[in-house]
């Protein structure tokens, strides 16, 4: 059975980094793509970005984001990454890791924010971005 957890969330001053990890044991690699979700306080859920969990190879990226943060993924290690860098307080939210076997569902999902489609999707970590 897959199972998906995010961490690696915590309070960081404006300007600094934080990386955060999917580990998703027993995802089936090269089959998957790994979505990343984000929820603010007060907002509804909107997509990040995404890599192909099978070559690493980063698919999307939410215009907010691009130039910031960074997907990629560890095959080895099952696990996938979300390098976040120059943080900004519009960034505070819980972020979320989703694996879909279809590139055109997960794209879908992270353009609407709805989670509930993904194949595979797990409890989120608080990231706090403070000014």
């Amino acid at each position: 059975e897959v199972q998906l957890q995010a961490s690696g969330g915590g309070l960081v001053q404006a300007g600094g980094s934080l990386r955060l990890s999917c580990a998703a044991s027993g995802l089936p690699w090269d089959d998957y793509a790994i979505g990343w979700f984000r929820q603010a306080p007060g907002k509804g859920r909107e997509g990040a970005g995404c890599v192909s969990s099978g070559d690493g190879t980063a698919i999307y990226y939410d215009d907010s984001v691009k130039g910031r943060f960074t997907v990629s993924t560890d095959k080895a290690r099952s696990t996938a990454y979300l390098q976040m860098n120059s943080l900004k307080p519009e960034d505070t939210a819980v972020y979320y890791c989703t694996a879909d076997g279809s590139i055109a569902t997960i794209l879908k999902a992270l353009a609407s924010g709805t989670i509930d489609g993904m194949d595979y999707w797990g409890k989120g970590t608080l990231v706090t971005v403070s000014s």
